[in-house]
């Protein structure tokens, strides 16, 4: 078997399917005996679809798809030269996804299976609350409690929330008040109000604060009995991480936005993190995420990986986890497979009881529908073929 063609799916600035926005850019690659595989990366597109036009395709083309590792490692040797851990990781992750969908088409397999079998039947989920119907800063009608019933209601007992990235924005993470320390702890108080401890609940806090903020932050939180604290600072300092790991209680989870085994590693041999967090779309694909997840094994780490992309990037977390022997818990985002993905793909799959079961048709077990390639706004580039 031989690659022939690999195209790039983009959608342009405000694309648009069943009138919902399109969350990522797609890759399908193409083979001489039929059969094509789906990846995808996110949330932007335009430079990893330069990297794949420019460097990936070309060096793609007439190669043996199933040869995923020798591929990986061609590909990450290939824009080692000039910096790999940004656009050129997003560009292989797609690539490699897309290769492991062919890799279970042609053997007639699941990808989990393919990755070793399964070690569980279903997945346990938790909803990062990224909905639009919600306004956690909405302290009069309680929104934030709201929505913690709603989710325990439907089987789910986790839930994501940010409810300091206001506060950080307007102060540039550089310090904290205690009014602002008020407004980031209403939505909390207000779960743990309605619900009590039923729900766990997760702090994301996308990097904005400087180490005496997130230490303060961490302290004042501790009532709460959060499930972990989410990149409180930017991911590209361990030695910092290490003192906010000295002067906090709670878990600490890093980092959807490292990128392979080697940025995991210095975290890990640190002792910072109790939670690994690596998104397939962003770290190197599936290959390289089952890496980082042996290597966190390695040190009795579990992994929770990041999952807030589009319907690939959703089925693909799942067959890996189903596959993995550490999971804590996957990432997943209800307005994503309830609006966005049915709207994209075939064969998408819902939350039953908290919890994701991976599709048992081969490879991924999704399609592009066909509205999403006729949409407009949506660009197609081939190269080969």
């Amino acid at each position: 078997m031989k690659i022939t063609k690999i195209e790039t799916i983009y959608p342009q600035a405000g694309a648009r399917v069943e009138g919902e926005s399109v969350p990522c850019i797609w890759v399908r690659i193409h083979t001489d005996e039929g059969i094509t595989g789906l990846g995808e990366t996110y949330p932007l597109g335009e430079a990893e679809r330069g990297v794949i036009r420019g460097r990936l395709a070309p060096a793609l083309i007439g190669q043996n798809p199933l040869a995923i590792e020798r591929l990986w490692k061609d590909m990450f040797n290939l824009v080692g030269w000039h910096g790999w851990a940004g656009a050129e990781l997003r560009a292989i992750s797609a690539i490699d996804i897309a290769l492991w969908d062919i890799y279970g088409k042609a053997a007639g397999q699941p990808i989990y299976q393919l990755l070793g079998g399964k070690s569980r039947d279903r997945v346990r989920t938790y909803n990062t609350c990224y909905d639009h119907r919600y306004d956690f800063n909405n302290v009069e009608n309680n929104e934030a409690g709201k929505l913690a019933k709603e989710l325990l209601n439907s089987g789910i007992g986790a839930m994501k929330v940010w409810p300091f990235d206001r506060v950080g924005h307007k102060n540039r993470g550089q310090f904290i008040t205690k009014g602002d320390m008020e407004i980031g702890l209403r939505p909390v108080q207000q779960i743990r109000d309605t619900v009590g401890d039923d729900i766990e609940i997760a702090l994301e806090f996308h990097g904005l604060w400087n180490v005496p903020s997130a230490i303060k932050i961490a302290h004042a939180l501790e009532p709460y009995n959060v499930m972990w604290l989410e990149e409180m600072m930017p991911q590209d300092n361990m030695k910092s991480y290490a003192i906010l790991a000295d002067h906090v209680s709670q878990p600490l989870c890093i980092s959807e936005r490292l990128m392979t085994r080697y940025q995991f590693r210095e975290l890990i041999e640190l002792g910072i993190p109790q939670f690994i967090m690596p998104d397939i779309c962003w770290c190197g694909g599936i290959t390289e995420a089952r890496k980082i997840a042996v290597l966190a094994d390695t040190y009795y780490l579990p992994i929770a990986p990041h999952n807030c992309g589009g319907p690939a990037l959703h089925v693909a977390s799942i067959h890996l986890t189903a596959h993995l022997t550490n999971l804590f818990i996957l990432e997943s985002v209800r307005r994503h497979y309830l609006v966005q993905y049915d709207n994209l793909v075939t064969g998408s799959i819902q939350v039953e009881d908290g919890h994701l079961t991976p599709p048992e048709v081969p490879g991924l077990g999704i399609e592009l529908k066909p509205q999403v390639l006729n949409a407009p706004g949506i660009e197609i580039e081939t190269i080969g073929g």
